[in-house]
């Protein structure tokens, strides 16, 4: 994606998660879990946390969850 973009992640599981850069660039603190059943993949039904963020500058920006930092991390990559 190109610099300027804004990401937002959205939390439809049924525990809290984090979106936290391991640069420290962001960190969304606790998204609370979802609530109601049915809908998303199978977990929860109403989507109850959700956290943005703009990348402004181009990089690699490696990321986690803080409350699972093994089995739940990814990369968003940025260009000019």
């Amino acid at each position: 994606m190109k610099a300027g973009t804004q990401v937002t992640w959205m939390n439809n599981g049924r525990v809290a998660h984090t979106a936290t850069a391991d640069g420290g660039a962001f960190d969304s603190g606790q998204l609370s879990a979802a609530s109601g059943g049915g809908g998303y993949g199978g977990y929860g039904g109403t989507s109850a946390g959700s956290y943005s963020y703009t990348f402004s500058t181009a990089g690699t920006f490696a990321y986690h969850c803080a409350n699972h930092p093994t089995q739940m991390k990814g990369i968003v990559i940025v260009t000019p």
